[in-house]
């Protein structure tokens, strides 16, 4: 696997190497000693699966406190925008954003560490999206951000009046009003 430090620390992009031949195609999704190796000691307790069709927007998601979760995401059918956004005051990217497309066709994974608001928008009719995490879902520490919070000024491929969201994201606090990690 190809291991790609992004622009914010701790967030990685990682390009599994896939094995084509006339019966479809093998790859290696996860390696625990490699990924140790590369990006650090993460202990995953669960998988997680949503469906969802085009337009979804799921996020911008976190939990609060002990209950903070690294989750390691990838798509298995369609495609979506990836975005995580670093709750970190103490990091010198703090509010920054990082986004990625994942897909059924590149196959990649974005690693996104505790401390970060995670989100994803589907481009495709629809997406099967899977992730791991580090911790378990405590509802009481769940907390949203607005998806569309002009401080962080998320370039969304696809204009609102396309976009469905869940209740809880149509009424997710600002950026300003959201709850931040030391």
């Amino acid at each position: 696997m190809n291991y790609i430090q992004t622009e914010i620390d701790g967030v990685w992009l990682i390009e599994p190497k896939v094995f084509y031949d006339a019966r479809g195609y093998f790859m290696e999704a996860f390696k625990e000693e490699e990924f140790r190796k590369h990006v650090g000691e993460v202990h995953f307790i669960q998988d997680n699966e949503s469906k969802s069709s085009f337009g979804v927007l799921r996020g911008l998601h976190y939990q609060q406190g002990d209950y903070s979760q690294a989750k390691l995401v990838r798509v298995l059918k369609g495609s979506v925008l990836d975005v995580a956004v670093d709750l970190r005051q103490s990091s010198p990217t703090f509010g920054k954003y990082i986004s990625a497309e994942l897909s059924e066709e590149n196959k990649r994974q974005l690693f996104i560490p505790r401390g970060f608001a995670h989100g994803f928008l589907v481009l495709s009719e629809e997406a099967i999206f899977t992730y791991k995490v580090d911790n378990a879902y405590a509802p009481q520490s769940e907390a949203s951000i607005r998806f569309n919070d002009e401080t962080i000024g998320i370039e969304w491929p696809i204009t609102e009046e396309q976009l469905l969201l869940s209740g809880k994201d149509e009424h997710a606090v600002s950026f300003k009003d959201a709850v931040y990690f030391e």
